[in-house]
């Protein structure tokens, strides 16, 4: 996917971020390193896969909002880092590969998955998911607003995030054709209740809907 931004200098880049008020701690993580920037919002047809975008750079900063008609996704190590300067909004987001998401803005997504990925995910605004779906020690570094939508996630995790309450059922949320069946057993360590991963992610890199109703 050809996106247009300009190479930019690590000094630079981070001249750009503060004067965005993105906290030093979101990027101080990041490689110090070249950085595609795009000037202004950004709105793209999806899947954006970020294992695949041909960047100049080590990451893609996009200094405005970004809007993918489509969903985000990640499952290889060694991707480049998302950094968004505004708002995100995505039919989905799918982590689980060497994931480096900042978002100094909220993330609007139909739903928000994390699967055991060695990441770097900040979200400086709220995280409204129609559902999050967190597996294997996956949970976001920061979310500096409400996270709000259900949230799948083995108990871990859910106290991690502060949630006091047991996930709902799967079965509630998610369509059946994303869900174990009675006695099936996945051959990966995906560890959210009742959810099959391989499944999960197929469906949102299809295009295909996953929330019930």
């Amino acid at each position: 996917m050809n996106i247009t931004a300009a190479p930019t200098s690590w000094d630079a880049c981070v001249a750009l971020f503060d004067s965005r008020a993105l906290p030093v701690s979101s990027y101080q993580n990041l490689y110090d390193e070249t950085y595609d920037v795009h000037s202004g919002a950004l709105s793209v047809p999806g899947p954006l896969d970020l294992d695949a975008l041909d960047l100049y750079g080590t990451g893609l900063v996009v200094d405005g909002d970004l809007t993918v008609e489509g969903a985000i996704l990640n499952a290889d190590d060694g991707c480049p880092a998302l950094v968004v300067l505004g708002d995100l909004t995505a039919s989905a987001v799918h982590l689980e590969g060497d994931a480096k998401l900042l978002v100094r803005g909220s993330v609007r997504v139909g739903a928000f998955v994390g699967h055991m990925t060695d990441k770097l995910v900040m979200i400086g605004g709220d995280l409204a998911a129609g559902v999050t779906v967190l597996s294997a020690g996956f949970f976001p570094d920061l979310v500096g607003g409400a996270l709000t939508g259900p949230v799948l996630a083995p108990p871990y995790a859910l106290a991690e995030l502060g949630h006091e309450v047991a996930a709902p059922p799967a079965a509630d949320v998610l369509v059946p054709e994303v869900l174990l069946a009675d006695g099936e057993r996945e051959d990966t360590p995906f560890d959210a209740p009742g959810v099959h991963g391989d499944r999960l992610y197929d469906h949102l890199a299809a295009g295909r809907p996953v929330l019930r109703g």
